[in-house]
Parts: C-alpha cells; structure tokens; sequence
C-alpha cells in the first residue's frame, strides 16, 4: 500500500520584486537552516502573527498585505509544518482518499476528479492506494490515513467490501463512497447505471435489432449487475428476448473472447458491452469473423473512455462524468466537515447520456 500528499494550489500570479536570501542564508552555498515563518515576515516587513493569519486564510488581514507575503512565501519557498498547523488549529485541511491498484479508466478518472475537486476547495489530498479490494486492505487504507490526522476519507468504492470497510471509519471522521452499492451508512455516489444501460439498449432496438446481447463485467460488481439490471429490464419491456450472459472481467481479453462466441452466431446483430474495453475486445472478434461493424453488427460500449472515439469504428457509447463525480464527493465531504446539511445516505445517483457514433446501426 502506497501513499502520497498532493496540495492545494493556491494560483495566486503576480511578478515578485526580491530575490534575494532569506536572512541567516548564504547565497553562494546550501541553507544553514530551514526557513521559518519568521524569515517570512521579516521579508514581508510585517509580524509572524500577520504571517500565521495569511496561510491559515483567517479574516482581518487587507489584499495588499496577503498578496505582500505570499510574495515573500514565493520567494523564500517557504514549506509550511503541516504537523505544527494541525497542532495550532486542529484541522489539518487534509482529505485521505483511497483508491485501488488498475489500469481500469473510470477509477483512475475519479481519482483525478476528486484530487483536482479538493485542491479548488483548498484541501491537501492523502492518497492511500490497496492492492485489493479486500475489507482488510481497506481498513489497513483507513488506519493509514486516521494515522495522518485526515479531516475526512473519500473512497472508490466499486464493491461493497469497500463500503463495509468505511462503516469502521472512527466517530467524528466524516467518509464518502464513490461508486459502489448502498450500505445505509455511509454516503455514496454513483453513475445512474442501470439508466445508462436502459439507454444503450433502448437505442440498439430502436434501430431496429430484434434483440440485444450482452456482455458484461465482474459478477460481484454492482457496476455490472446495475448494467445487467438495466439491459435486461428494458428486453422484458420491448418483449424483446433475453439472451443468456457469461460474466467475465472488464479486460479487452475478456470481450474478445466472448465475442468470438457471439461471432459465431450469425443470428446476433447488436451487443452492449459493459465498458469500453470490452467493447474494443468484442469489435475485434467480429473483424476477424468477417462479420463487419457496423455493417452486420451493432455495438454499443459504456464509460466514454478518452480512446472510444479513436476505435475502429469509433465507439458509440455511455458516457459518465468522473470530473463531477469528484466534484460532488468532495462537495458532500466538506458539508459534513463544516456542518452544511447534506443529503443522507441514498446513494446519489448522477445521470450519464449516450454519445452516438459510428459503430451502432441500423439492423441489417
């Protein structure tokens, strides 16, 4: 398990007029000791006090003065004591977010939406990253960063191990799912799912397919099962048959393969694929087969990766916003740390739509 601490970036532009050391360093050679605060506000020409009030974005301090020593921070490289603040203030403006080993797109994507969501929101990010997805690993995760003083803990929680494991986060320490099932404990955001696959599903009959097949991810994901729930209820709403399904793995390995099975078929003309990499795996198989999309066969994909535009034929699939995803966990975080009425758990479900491309059809 691995950990790292990004910081907020505070973007504050400006062109900075000194440039000399900082008193008690010499110019020609390495530091002879660490700059404080003091060394700050003997460049800024103000009190250590006025310095403390600046970085701890506390009120009573005027523009002028606040961009004067955030201009001696720069000049300096000033490293604050995150140890000493936390000490000072009790809040160590830090979020822990566990995350998991993959090179899965939608997980490292939320990781980067909810890193970039608590930087505007002026909060560090702990990043604790698990090998598994085990409840062990997890709470290993959360011990780590109560460890670290974390005001909160946002979770990529695709299984409800995951999610068992925040109900152990310690009282007073606010946690957050993303992704995963509801537990009705902890909060939790996720994709609409099953309406993405109604979706994905209701445009391939409405092109005129008699039937779609599917092929989805790992059984004990609710991901799949919600995308399972979502195509198989709008067949039984069609009258449209239900074909059987094979759980396999959110791999391009595993959508080739059974798409090789599908190919075989000639009765088949439409598949939805649990994610974009099964559909890449499932588009090749039906290439090799001589079996042409979207020619002969329709597919239609889920996540909206950056690469789906560029498949051969470009992928027409569901998108879902991980930026906003991010956003908005970071969002119901920080209402529970500042007291902000906040949705219970429910979960919270955000809408995805679907990106039309070329690799869906008419029937044939």
């Amino acid at each position: 398990m691995a950990a790292a601490v990004i910081g907020p970036d505070r973007g504050r532009p400006g062109p900075v007029a000194h440039t000399g050391t900082a008193p008690g360093l010499d110019a020609v050679g390495p530091p002879l000791r660490k700059v404080g605060m003091r060394d700050v506000a003997r460049l800024a020409g103000v009190s250590h006090q006025t310095v403390s009030r600046v970085l701890n974005d506390l009120p009573n301090v005027s523009a002028s003065t606040r961009e004067r020593v955030l201009d001696a921070v720069r000049v300096l490289n000033y490293r604050r004591n995150l140890a000493a603040r936390t000490l000072v203030t009790s809040r160590s403006r830090t979020i822990g977010l566990i995350g998991f080993e993959t090179t899965l797109a939608g997980p490292a994507s939320m990781i980067y939406g909810i890193e970039k969501a608590a930087r505007e929101a002026g909060y560090y990010v702990s990043i604790a990253t698990v090998r598994s997805l085990e409840r062990h690993a997890v709470l290993d995760a959360v011990e780590q960063l109560c460890a670290q003083a974390v005001e909160g803990i946002i979770a990529i929680a695709p299984k409800n191990s995951v999610a068992d494991a925040l109900t152990q986060v310690p009282n007073g320490t606010p946690a957050v799912g993303v992704g995963g099932a509801d537990d009705g404990y902890v909060p939790m955001l996720r994709v609409d799912n099953v309406r993405g696959a109604c979706m994905a599903t209701s445009h391939l009959l409405e092109l005129g397919h008699e039937t779609v097949h599917h092929v989805p991810g790992p059984a004990d994901w609710p991901e799949a099962r919600d995308r399972i729930d979502g195509w198989r209820q709008t067949l039984h709403s069609a009258g449209a048959p239900v074909p059987p399904i094979e759980p396999g793995d959110w791999s391009a390995r595993s959508g080739y393969l059974r798409g090789q099975h599908l190919a075989a078929d000639t009765r088949v003309t439409a598949v939805f694929c649990g994610n974009d990499h099964i559909a890449l795996g499932v588009l090749r198989a039906f290439h090799e087969a001589g079996r042409p999309v979207p020619g002969r066969v329709s597919v239609v994909g889920f996540d909206d990766t950056p690469e789906s535009g560029f498949f051969l034929p470009p992928l027409t699939t569901i998108h879902q916003d991980f930026a906003e995803l991010g956003r908005r966990s970071v969002d119901l975080l920080v209402a529970q740390l500042t007291g902000e009425p906040f949705p219970k758990p429910s979960p919270i479900h955000l809408s995805p739509h679907l990106v039309v491309r070329a690799s869906a059809n008419a029937a044939p």
